[in-house]
């Protein structure tokens, strides 16, 4: 029996956006998904990776689109925070259902709920075998959890960034559109951002190029695929220098 390939990685950051934890759902939280999320970070928690996870809002609440509709930009982008604390404590309860201690991090204060953000806890929780799931993106409108995943990485120093999607990779155009769209194997952060591909926004894009993050854009749906980017397997699509 060959033995499991060992962590590529000692420390990552998993960006989840928030329709990851829809389902086949319009709206909410689906909770077989999040049970299925929960076990697969468990998997890698007993390889021994430290894992930080950024949760996005959308199946809740969507703050550039409710703007779009007329309202102030700033309220709507608050509300989107909100809605991603929402979804932290779901995946919380999952991930504490398989048996991982979890501690959930709040940009805006709300001490009943969460813990408010302190770099150097959360680096201890994560020393400590504990998923630490960051809630409220960086705590200010117009910022995006893209790039409140790109901010977070950095602090904790994190070794990749994960972003699971619902697609296997970078396209050249969206896929699901367009039947001779072609992935990108490896591409780097000056590409994404001169062609344009929505893999994350451009601030988050070049927060990553100038710390030299590595990002690896992969299918969420597919159950074990966290564990195989983690040992290294090639899929989805890297983004590097």
């Amino acid at each position: 029996m060959t033995a499991p390939a060992p962590p590529a990685y000692k420390r990552i950051l998993l960006k989840l956006s928030g329709e990851a934890l829809m389902g086949e759902q319009n709206y909410g939280i689906d909770p077989a998904v999040a049970t299925q999320i929960a076990r697969d970070i468990a998997e890698i928690q007993g390889m021994g990776v430290e894992t930080a996870i950024v949760i996005g809002g959308g199946n809740i609440f969507r703050g550039v689109a409710a703007s779009a509709r007329g309202m102030d930009r700033a309220t709507a982008d608050y509300m989107g925070m909100l809605a991603t604390v929402i979804n932290a404590l779901a995946l919380q309860d999952a991930l504490e259902q398989q048996g991982v201690v979890t501690r959930v991090v709040t940009a805006i204060e709300m001490r009943a709920v969460a813990e408010p953000f302190i770099r150097r806890r959360s680096i201890r929780h994560l020393e400590k075998g504990r998923v630490v799931v960051f809630g409220a993106g960086t705590g200010n409108p117009y910022f995006s959890t893209d790039t409140a995943a790109a901010l977070r990485a950095m602090e904790l120093k994190a070794d990749v960034i994960l972003k699971a999607t619902k697609v296997d990779g970078i396209y050249n155009a969206d896929p699901m559109l367009d039947a001779t769209a072609t992935r990108f194997e490896r591409i780097s952060y000056l590409q994404v951002l001169e062609q344009g591909l929505k893999v994350m926004d451009a601030t988050a894009i070049s927060l990553c190029m100038d710390n030299r993050l590595p990002i690896v854009v992969f299918n969420l749906r597919t159950p074990g695929n966290i564990k195989r980017a983690i040992t290294g397997e090639p899929i989805g699509s890297m983004v590097s220098a």
